[in-house]
């Protein structure tokens, strides 16, 4: 089974490769699917080795179109300095290299289900704080957890796009157990001060 949202991304970096394209040109062109879909193609480089210096704009632009989703709004919008932002080809080049690694699970674990749920606007809303939260634990200066709240985002944008309330589900309390491991985390640093030099060297 194909998913849309399969389908979606690898038309998108298929175009990316080919002619670079702005944030902005992505949103216009994907409507209200551009909020799950752009927050996607933020995210998906931090489960695979990145060039510097992109964690702070990727999820700087994942906080504010998940804050959007929050507020409910169903068109997303970006300051125009974002959204002139063109993905350079070849780091589209890389992503789509290890797509199909991340669409062959995808493809397993998700279709339309509890639809009621998926389509409910509150629900719609809550997906944006989980978004945003794990945004910012993405973006915390925890060394070595990158892929795991990029998971958790993951999970919710592609069961936003597949209407999957299970997944939205599930990704519910993958997010719960992430903020008791950064709590975990963070409080373990918290009790060995003397290690903290050495891990941000």
């Amino acid at each position: 089974m194909h998913l849309k949202f399969s389908q979606d991304i690898k038309l998108l970096l298929h175009r990316l490769t080919e002619q670079p394209l702005s944030l902005g040109e992505i949103l216009a062109e994907t409507s209200e699917r551009g909020f799950s879909l752009v927050i996607a193609v933020l995210v998906l480089p931090f489960l695979f080795p990145m060039p510097p210096g992109l964690t702070g704009p990727f999820g700087g632009s994942c906080l504010l179109l998940s804050a959007q989703i929050i507020l409910g709004r169903r068109s997303p919008w970006l300051p125009r300095k974002i959204a002139r932002y063109k993905f350079p080809r070849p780091f589209a080049q890389i992503l789509l290299k290890n797509l199909r690694q991340v669409t062959r699970v995808l493809e397993k674990i998700t279709r339309p289900r509890l639809t009621k749920i998926a389509d409910n606007p509150y629900v719609w809303r809550f997906n944006g704080f989980c978004i945003f939260w794990l945004a910012l634990l993405l973006i915390s200066p925890v060394p070595f957890t990158n892929p795991i709240p990029t998971v958790g985002i993951l999970m919710i944008a592609v069961a936003m796009i597949e209407s999957d309330g299970l997944l939205m589900c599930v990704s519910y309390i993958f997010t719960a157990l992430t903020t008791l491991l950064f709590g975990f985390i963070i409080y373990a640093l918290w009790l060995a001060p003397n290690l903290l030099p050495k891990i941000f060297q």
